[in-house]
């Protein structure tokens, strides 16, 4: 194990500010804001109104779904943040609350989709009883998934379970023919487009960011020469995301538009931040620890501009269903299309507030600790990659997971600091076996060399001991594996992936599974 790698783990956050409640208070809280929420709608409504019990029982499963989402699918967005040590557990989920809140009732929008994604035909569902039967079978079985992927540790897409469960539910009221296979298809596809996607974004600007400013002699010179163009690129790719995706609903703009704003702020940012980054970068030491600190200000706000766009999107996961089945109520059919009334809204946003804040915690760790390292560098990677990927995405059409990206991105940052590392260590044995018999001395001068040269500086120096040296090294297959698999342990812990993937790959059958039983259930009920 090298000394940086052990290091790391030492001065590696260890999540010790943690919002303290016993199992018993989180549940009693959870109970105490169902509770709330049955209150409120039974003296705001009434159970006279058109729904009645029905639509009170609607908005605790709702608020139910909130809950989990607040538990499992804010943790990407400041999991990384936090793993990082950029902010503590309790600033970061205080931070997200905010933030969800604010992009919830500030951009949520006046209406959603009733049918998400368009998986299953609304013409073939018959008449708005089974409708809503089906919409609360799809939110409750959603939300029962997220709630067992939560105690699993296993972070999984909202939007992946509310469409399993709108399929499952739909298929048993409507039969297989209900469903859009087609675009099923696609929503599949992008349980291997999204996470990839994520992973090569964030791998590569991880990677330009190791050889053009970790790799230099100078790291103050490099980061006052590279910092700004690196903050630049996060302004426009975050300005365009959050102009496309976390305002749409109040202002629909076009690609070419947003993507011009956001150069436009690029640009101003440039120019302001340069002469302040070589300021602060001037007090700087020369070594990482310095210069990974320079990214701590932006993770902060990338954190909150992306808890700001999932609230604006992803609270309509947790009061979609919930908004169909009041409509439905109230004008006795089936819309495309449904308002969602402020209280619905808010009772989104407040469920995720809490979910995040009792439960949240878990998954913040899973998602910043549990799978590599992060530090503050590579954490900046991450948040940088799943803003550029959405982006990507949809201008692409593929129906990708912010989910998905964000873990994507974490695996990807991990798996190139394997092969870095790996690489690192194959030349440092080379550099031994052909300098070995010269003096001690200067073998331990050419290798301290070595290790503080620049990355083009580097190769010349291995060029050149290969072409002095006599001796032809052969590295044998089963030596180079097994060097190799010490990083790759250390690096991205296995057990993590495949629990992730297989959460990931269950999700949609799970919770289509689960919806259907439910929806006979529900169906069996309401029967006379």
């Amino acid at each position: 194990m090298s000394m940086q790698t052990v290091n790391e783990q030492i001065n590696a956050p260890k999540f010790r500010l943690r919002i303290q409640f016993p199992d018993a208070v989180k549940i009693f809280i959870c109970l105490a804001f169902l509770f709330g929420i049955m209150s409120f709608v039974n003296s705001y409504l009434g159970t006279d109104t058109g729904g009645g019990t029905f639509l009170i029982v609607a908005a605790m499963v709702g608020g139910y779904m909130a809950l989990n989402i607040g538990a499992n699918d804010v943790a990407n967005n400041v999991g990384p943040t936090v793993g990082s040590g950029a902010l503590t557990l309790v600033s970061a989920v205080a931070l997200a609350a905010v933030f969800e809140i604010a992009g919830a009732v500030i951009a949520g929008g006046d209406v959603v989709g009733t049918i998400k994604k368009g998986i299953i035909d609304p013409e073939m569902i018959g008449d708005a009883s089974t409708f809503v039967w089906l919409m609360l079978a799809a939110l409750f079985a959603g939300a029962i998934w997220l709630n067992i992927a939560t105690i699993m540790g296993a972070p999984v897409s909202t939007t992946h379970s509310i469409v399993g469960g709108v399929l499952g539910a739909g298929i048993a009221a409507g039969g297989w023919q209900i469903a859009n296979w087609d675009k099923m298809l696609t929503i599949a596809a992008s349980w291997l487009i999204s996470p990839l996607l994520g992973g090569l974004i964030a791998a590569l600007f991880l990677y330009l960011i190791t050889r053009l400013i970790i790799d230099q002699k100078d790291l103050i010179s490099a980061a006052k020469r590279y910092m700004p163009y690196l903050l630049a690129v996060m302004t426009w790719a975050f300005t365009t995301y959050i102009l496309l995706k976390g305002l749409k609903k109040i202002w629909k703009i076009d690609f070419l538009t947003a993507a011009t704003l956001g150069f436009l702020g690029a640009v101003i940012l440039f120019i302001m931040i340069k002469p302040v980054l070589a300021r602060v970068a001037d007090s700087l030491t020369n070594d990482r620890e310095s210069i990974n600190g320079l990214f701590t200000i932006p993770l902060i706000f990338a954190a909150a501009l992306l808890s700001f766009a999932h609230g604006a999107n992803d609270v309509a996961n947790a009061v979609g269903p919930l908004a169909a089945i009041s409509d439905s109520f109230a004008h006795g059919g089936i819309s495309a299309k449904a308002a969602i009334p402020f209280w619905i809204m808010a009772v989104g946003a407040l469920g995720i507030a809490v979910g995040l804040a009792l439960y949240g915690p878990k998954l913040i760790k899973t998602v910043g600790s549990e799978i590599t390292h992060l530090n503050k560098m590579r954490a900046f990677c991450v948040a940088l990659a799943a803003a550029i990927t959405v982006i990507i995405a949809s201008q692409l059409g593929l129906p990708v997971s912010s989910t998905h990206i964000a873990v994507g991105g974490v695996f990807g940052v991990g798996f190139l600091r394997e092969y870095l590392h790996a690489n690192r260590a194959r030349l440092a044995h080379e550099i031994k076996d052909r300098i070995k018999g010269k003096d001690t001395n200067a073998v331990k001068h050419f290798l301290e060399e070595f290790r503080t040269a620049a990355f083009a500086e580097q190769d010349d120096m291995i060029k050149r001991l290969r072409k002095n040296s006599s001796t032809e090294l052969y590295l044998a297959k089963k030596d180079r594996k097994t060097l190799r698999s010490v990083y790759h342990k250390e690096m991205v812990k296995r057990s993590m992936l495949l629990k992730i993937v297989a959460a990931w790959i269950i999700t949609v059958p799970a919770s289509g599974l689960l919806a259907a039983v439910l929806y006979y259930m529900i169906r069996g009920f309401m029967l006379p």
